[in-house]
This record gives structure tokens, sequence and C-alpha cells, in this order.
């Protein structure tokens, strides 16, 4: 058979679109497996989350926010923090879980730990004919409740948040971690830290409240300047004060008092509020006294020690200490 020159060309022309052909089909396999794979879909998720773009997140996640939910942790510093912790992140291969649906396992360490969140996706169209669209399934973020006492706001993740009858819910993406904490002037809580490697919620962040060195000194001064003015009356039994000095010899001469020992401040939670623990000190009575019956005059320096209890009340700028004297 001889090969004709319209041969050749026409051998040619089936070779190039054989070619073009298998060129097209091999790019269309790589974008299916590069840009318009699961695993994109989830590195773009990953990526918005470090990024503290919340608007991002949530549309790539497919996630409706919890109603009634704090949306603090969703945007911003707040976010990015929560990312931060996330390191050495590693996106597998999607895994086939059957109707157009994968799962795309995602491994971290997180507050030092190895961790594995699985997100599934779905496949919902294609572009072209040829481009797969994935999706990831339809979620719903979960929530970090954060709760405290004595306080009406606290720190979480750097930012203040309000917390209406101290507590508060706030929507969460993940993984993340979370941290939530308090310092007032008064009292403050240590950090508390959660770590959200899925859609079910982590345990509660429950702040518990201590008194400051601010407010035991607020204590302190209040206490000493109410003994201090007892000890100005120049009487046998200061008026609605913790000590006394009794006797049956008549008075010779002024009556003067002194504090020996002011009590130790002890400050704790008690039902929502603050407790006094009962107060002890001891106070000093110097005077003279004339014997009833020879007359005969003698000096008398004596220690008193006293007990008595004080009710507390603090709040964010103000502390009030009320003493209660029973005789």
């Amino acid at each position: 058979m001889n090969i004709t020159p319209a041969m050749k060309v026409l051998a040619v022309w089936l070779l190039g679109l054989l070619l073009v052909g298998a060129a097209f089909f091999a790019t269309v396999s790589f974008l299916n497996g590069r840009l318009y794979s699961p695993e994109h879909q989830v590195d773009l998720y990953l990526g918005a989350l470090r990024n503290g773009d919340g608007g991002a997140a949530l549309g790539l996640l497919n996630a409706s926010v919890p109603e009634g939910s704090n949306p603090t942790l969703l945007d911003g510093d707040a976010l990015r923090r929560a990312s931060a912790a996330v390191k050495d992140i590693e996106v597998g291969d999607a895994q086939d879980a059957g109707a157009d649906r994968v799962e795309v396992p995602v491994t971290y360490t997180l507050d030092g730990a190895e961790t594995t969140t699985v997100f599934p996706l779905e496949r919902i169209d294609t572009e072209w004919g040829f481009f797969n669209v994935w999706r990831f399934e339809e979620s719903v973020l979960p929530t970090v409740q954060v709760t405290a006492q004595h306080t009406v706001e606290a720190a979480v993740n750097g930012v203040d948040v309000g917390l209406p009858e101290g507590a508060a819910g706030l929507a969460s993406f993940y993984p993340a971690a979370v941290t939530a904490q308090y310092d007032g002037k008064f009292f403050a809580a240590p950090e508390q830290r959660a770590v959200v490697t899925g859609a079910e919620a982590p345990p509660p962040l429950a702040l518990t409240t201590e008194s400051t060195p601010e407010l035991t000194q607020a204590v302190d001064d209040e206490l000493r300047a109410f003994l201090d003015g007892c000890a100005k009356q120049t009487v046998f039994q200061p008026t609605n004060c913790p000590f006394n000095y009794v006797t049956n010899e008549r008075l010779a001469g002024d009556i003067t008092w002194s504090i020996a020992e002011y009590p130790a401040v002890s400050i704790t939670p008690a039902d929502g509020d603050w407790s006094l623990a009962p107060l002890r000190g001891s106070a000093r009575i110097d005077t003279q006294l004339r014997d009833f019956f020879s007359g005969a005059v003698r000096d008398v320096s004596e220690t008193v020690p006293f007990e008595f209890e004080a009710d507390l009340t603090v709040t964010e700028d103000d502390v009030t200490v009320t003493p209660v004297v029973r005789y």
C-alpha cells in the first residue's frame, strides 16, 4: 500500500488529536486531584482559620452558628489565637465513604497531643462537565461553655466577653484551642483551657475566682480603721466594738486602748459571694484603778483577746466590710 502525502498529513493530525486528548484528560485528572479535590477544600478551610477569616471558614465548612451563641471565637484575633495552637498539620488522602461521599483525615498536634479530625465532604456537581465540585457536609458548629462566679465578664482567647448571669456559650470552629480567664481588681480566675477537635462540644470552662492581694489589703484596711476607731474611745466598753474590760474597781485615771494584734484576714467564696473567716485579735488597755475597799490605786496594763465576725460585700470597684459584734 502506498502512503500518500494526504495520508501522512491525516496521520499527523490524528496523532496530534490523540496527544491533545491525552493531555486534556491528564489535565482534568490533575486538577480533580488538586484544585478540585476534597483535600484542597480542607486546605482552604484550615488556611482561613489561620488567617482569622471567619466568613470564609464558615462558608467553606458549610456550617451554621448555634442560635443564641456568642460569635467572639469566629473571627479576627480570637480565631487566629484559637488556630495558632494547632501544629504539624497533615491533610491525608480522601477516603471513599460511598454515594459521592468522602472523608478527609487531618492529623495535627494540639496542646502536645497528636489528634485526628475527619471532615466529611460530598460531591455535589461538576464544572464544565469535567471538574468535580466538593462541599463539606452540612453541620452545626460546637459551642464552648464558659462559666464564672463573681463576675459577668471574662477574657476568652484574649478578647473580653460578657457573661450574662455568669455564663456564655461561644460557637467555635475546629480544630482549635480556647482559653478563658479573668483578671479583676479584687478577684481573679486563673486560665482554663479547652481543645475543640470536632463537632462535639468540649467540657465547659468553669472559672473559679479567687481573692486578689488587693482585696485582702482593702479588707484589712477597713478592719484596721474600724478597730482603731474603737481604740479611740476612752471607756471600758467601747460602743459597737468587740472588746471591753470588766472590773469591780473604780476608775482612777484615764483609759487608753490600743490594738495589740490585728486579725488575720481570710477570704473564701461562699454561695456565690465572699465570706470572711471569724476575726480574732487582741487589744491592750492602760489605765489606773482604785480598790473599792482599801482605796489603793494600781496601774493596769492588760491584753484583752477579742473575736467578731464581719459581712463582706465586693463589687468590681468597691469593698464594704460590716462588722457584726455580738455581746
